[in-house]
């Protein structure tokens, strides 16, 4: 297996295209498709598959990415064994992330990683779904409801609270809330409830159906700044609304929902060293952040 084909392999599943690839390596673009080429032709089947939008792993592809990484890595810690690792690691990692997460915490806790690792690239997908290791959509996904099966690797990332939740404005301007009764006569903010990608998510029910859910959206984000604009009252993350100065809880000392984010990973990308850097990093961001995620301070 001649190395050289395997990092011009690389580049262009990192970079996506043959131009980018080829001023990543200093190379001219057609060395780039020959280099491929030849290792396709080793291979026997096809690595990649062209689109208009460039050039993405085909299932030949995935099965040698893991193997070519390693390879790298090992490259790496050979040749300049007495450097620390922040300048030579390098390499893109797809991080998957509930949007409320995603957008309120890790966009921010992402750009002190991308300063320890400045070669590093990070794709965050911050969506309202889940996220799916099984499609390759990411390499570490962070993720509400912990899978019973798989060749992965899992740990319990942090739990977080959710408490109920309305504007200051909506609040003075519709009657007292001073028990789970009085919720009957207020307008709520909600999932829409057959798109729910989580059972997770189910809340309402367990405090009493209100009497009209005014708003509903797909997004948390969405029903966040709904609330803040006076929709009304909804079940939001302490770690995102808190944030809010705009927002007040409701009934404290009687609604609060804890959860559970997990994170995961492919068990064949375990030994590869910016999974490993971003994975630890992940789980020393949750860390220090127990107090925000669990509605205290």
């Amino acid at each position: 297996m001649d190395w050289d084909n395997l990092r011009y392999f690389l580049e262009l599943s990192r970079a996506g295209t043959l131009t980018a690839a080829a001023r990543r390596l200093n190379v001219d673009h057609t060395t780039v498709a020959r280099r491929v080429q030849a290792l396709e032709k080793q291979f026997g089947q096809p690595l990649f598959i062209r689109g208009g939008a460039g050039y993405s792993l085909a299932e030949a592809g995935r099965r040698l990415l893991a193997q070519a990484e390693a390879m790298e890595s090992a490259f790496l810690a050979i040749e300049q064994p007495g450097e620390g690792g922040a300048d030579t690691l390098s390499g893109l990692v797809r991080i998957g992330a509930t949007e409320g997460y995603g957008v309120a915490l890790l966009a921010g806790q992402l750009a002190g990683l991308g300063q320890r690792y400045p070669h590093l690239g990070i794709d965050l997908l911050a969506v309202p779904r889940m996220v799916q290791l099984a499609r390759h959509e990411a390499d570490i996904v962070i993720t509400l409801d912990r899978p019973e099966r798989g060749p992965y690797i899992i740990t319990k990332l942090t739990d977080y609270v959710l408490r109920l939740y309305g504007s200051t404005d909506y609040l003075a301007r519709h009657p007292p809330i001073r028990r789970r009764e009085d919720l009957r006569e207020h307008r709520f903010v909600s999932y829409i409830e057959d798109l729910l990608y989580s059972k997770e998510l189910y809340y309402l029910d367990e405090i009493g159906r209100p009497g009209q859910v005014a708003l509903r959206s797909t997004s948390i984000l969405a029903q966040q700044n709904a609330v803040l604009a006076g929709a009304g009252l909804a079940i939001l993350p302490s770690f995102s609304a808190r944030r809010e100065p705009g927002l007040q809880e409701v009934l404290a000392d009687e609604i609060e929902f804890v959860r559970t984010f997990w994170m995961l990973m492919p068990a064949e990308n375990k030994d590869l060293a910016r999974m490993r850097v971003c994975w630890d990093f992940l789980r020393e961001m949750a860390g220090q952040n127990q107090d925000l995620m669990m509605g205290r301070g």
